[in-house]
């Protein structure tokens, strides 16, 4: 298989809403599924928008979180500046679907990929990059068509580590670059803690970050001194979001786990509550029951391919402490309490994902629950598996 074909592939997957001929119960899904709670999801959306918008600032939320242009369309439409990816292959996917702007949230710095940002344009989205090294520019200016205007983004980093730029000499260089070719327009900076989004402390993770954020608003005067100007101010997340709209200079947060929640943010504290409850639990996996090995346990049909986990295990909706074990690839177990001992087979069982991120990208759909608890369409996961 070329690179080519591969692209193509990319571009003809569907991203439309298939409608079921009848509506079916969460127990007739062929598990495991990941199932959407509609009614939670767009509580979600509205909660969100209007905090934002009554701190005055905006939202450019992060696709790599759902992967699903129906879902980035509804944020759109709930007042979204834009939508952020993390890989081109999802740009390409939501560029096609009509995204209308779009940040690609990582550098750049391969000919290949480059090359596929010339397609991802060629579908009339604003395209945003990041870039964090010349040598990177040198790259995208060797690729990108003549026709092509792209907004750049530096990223800025103060402590987390994984890419930016943290020398403000190293920041001036990028931009002077930037502006020797007019297919590059720099448009502002970015910067992301994500080492600080699940600290349990919500005092230490809002004094933590607002210390980053001071540190980034030095870069920022020094560049306003230089009468460098920065149109856009990006970053932050879900687990700061209420923290980062206390930054004077921020444009628009890059929110992305707001709309389904998962446990690992369930654990940490909040502004007013000892869990992070600020928003609804909208995203499940229903498993069904498939075997009762010994007395208080249960085996179902969700392990390693259906969730996602780095700390913590699933959460059953419907058993209250009950505990999930991973028991390998396909299997989990579920420990029951004392006197939960029977469970018939077959039963399904939703339950919290651990870290729903990588959690969508191991499904094909989100099965969607409407306000009658029924399951009525599915929305396509496109960019499922773009990870270049």
């Amino acid at each position: 298989m070329s690179i080519a074909s591969v692209i193509q592939s990319v571009i003809n997957r569907p991203s439309s809403e298939f409608l079921l001929p009848e509506p079916i119960e969460v127990g007739e899904l062929p598990t495991p599924a990941l199932v959407l709670n509609l009614p939670a999801f767009e509580k979600n959306l509205k909660k969100m928008a209007e905090f934002v918008e009554l701190k005055g600032k905006a939202i450019r939320p992060h696709a790599k979180t759902h992967k699903c242009p129906l879902v980035a369309q509804k944020q759109i439409e709930r007042g979204a500046v834009g939508i952020c990816v993390a890989k081109v292959s999802e740009a390409l996917c939501m560029a096609i679907a009509g995204a209308k702007s779009i940040l690609i949230t990582s550098p750049i710095t391969t000919n290949l990929k480059a090359q596929v940002l010339n397609q991802v344009a060629s579908y009339g989205s604003e395209v945003l990059i990041v870039l964090d090294s010349e040598k990177g520019l040198a790259t995208l200016r060797k690729e990108i068509d003549s026709d092509r205007v792209l907004g750049v983004v530096v990223d800025v980093d103060i402590e987390m580590g994984r890419t930016g730029v943290r020398e403000l000499e190293t920041i001036l260089r990028i931009i002077a670059e930037i502006e020797l070719d007019d297919r590059f327009v720099f448009r502002g900076v970015q910067h992301y803690s994500g080492h600080l989004m699940h600290i349990s402390s919500y005092a230490e993770r809002r004094e933590k970050s607002l210390l980053m954020w001071d540190k980034v608003s030095e870069v920022l005067q020094s560049l306003e001194s230089r009468n460098i100007d920065c149109e856009i101010v990006t970053g932050g997340g879900t687990g700061t979001y209420d923290i980062d709209v206390e930054v004077e200079r921020l444009t628009d947060l890059q929110v992305g786990s707001y709309v389904f929640m998962d446990q690992e943010y369930r654990l940490i504290g909040s502004q007013q509550h000892e869990f992070f409850e600020d928003f609804d639990v909208s995203l499940t996996v229903a498993c069904s029951t498939i075997s009762q090995p010994r007395s208080g346990a249960i085996t179902v049909d969700g392990g390693y391919k259906s969730f996602a986990s780095e700390t913590v295990e699933p959460v059953a909706l419907d058993i209250p402490g009950s505990r999930f074990k991973f028991a390998g690839d396909e299997h989990g177990v579920l420990l029951l309490q004392k006197g939960e001992q029977e469970v018939e087979l077959g039963t399904v069982h939703q339950f919290i994902t651990p870290h729903c991120d990588p959690t969508v990208n191991l499904h094909d759909n989100y099965w969607v629950q409407k306000e009658d608890g029924l399951i009525h369409s599915c929305w396509p996961i496109t960019s499922r598996g773009c990870s270049w």
